[in-house]
């Protein structure tokens, strides 16, 4: 809401050539993004127990890092199997399609071979059924509330892990990239994201408890291009 008046504001100032009174409005505080993404160990006990009719919608939602919406909505003339490509265009909410939530948001997540085979497999089911990937029998998208209530939720107490909502997928995505050391510029276009800012802010500090960022990375790579290669004669210039 303040986004719109900001705008509308500036722009009456910059045509009839008075100044903004939004210039003493302050941004309101934007509470910080809860993550609370799984292990990778965590995730593989969710997809070894998940019903097997949800195996490939989390399996997606897990290594893709798509949107609640975005992943609801996926339809079946998105999904490139020879390029391997799950191509982001369009959101759902409240049943409805819509376009995704920014332009950034348009992208294409390439496919993993979990994915793949996933999707494999979701198209024998689906395929014919519906224009949708993920949908329930009669063919319309699946209600992501229920999911959470019915599957979602029993599902992480059964298994007692913390409760969380089915987002933090997503964030597990990002996370699990980051510490297996993929370019934060590809885990960013994959997510959705114009620039890395977020990608850093959010969840970098996660990081460190998944992989080694030491400098040690840095202390291999000397010693493989470099090694003992170099002779500094320190103890020569010691003793003159």
């Amino acid at each position: 809401m303040m986004n719109p008046l900001r705008q509308i504001l500036n722009e009456a100032a910059d045509r009839f050539d008075f100044r903004t009174p939004f210039d003493n409005i302050k941004q309101l505080k934007v509470k910080r993004t809860d993550v609370h993404p799984f292990t990778l160990e965590e995730v593989k006990l969710i997809l070894e127990t998940v019903r097997i009719d949800f195996r490939g919608y989390f399996t997606t939602r897990f290594f893709t890092g798509m949107r609640t919406g975005e992943i609801d909505g996926l339809k079946w003339k998105y999904v490139d199997f020879e390029k391997r490509l799950i191509m982001v265009r369009e959101t759902i909410v409240n049943g409805e399609d819509e376009y995704t939530k920014t332009d950034g948001s348009q992208r294409d997540i390439q496919m993993n071979q979990l994915v793949f085979d996933a999707l494999k497999e979701q198209h024998k089911a689906t395929g014919e059924l519906s224009e949708y990937v993920f949908c329930n029998r009669q063919g319309t998208p699946l209600a992501h509330k229920n999911v959470t209530r019915r599957v979602w939720y029993p599902l992480l107490r059964h298994l007692g892990l913390a409760e969380r909502r089915p987002y933090q997928c997503r964030h597990t995505a990002a996370t699990l990239w980051l510490a297996s050391g993929e370019a934060p510029e590809w885990i960013a276009r994959q997510l959705g994201h114009t620039t890395t800012e977020m990608l850093f802010r959010v969840y970098s500090r996660y990081v460190p408890n998944l992989t080694r960022r030491d400098g040690s990375a840095f202390e291999r790579l000397l010693a493989q291009c470099i090694g003992g290669s170099l002779q500094f004669g320190v103890a020569e210039v010691a003793h003159g």
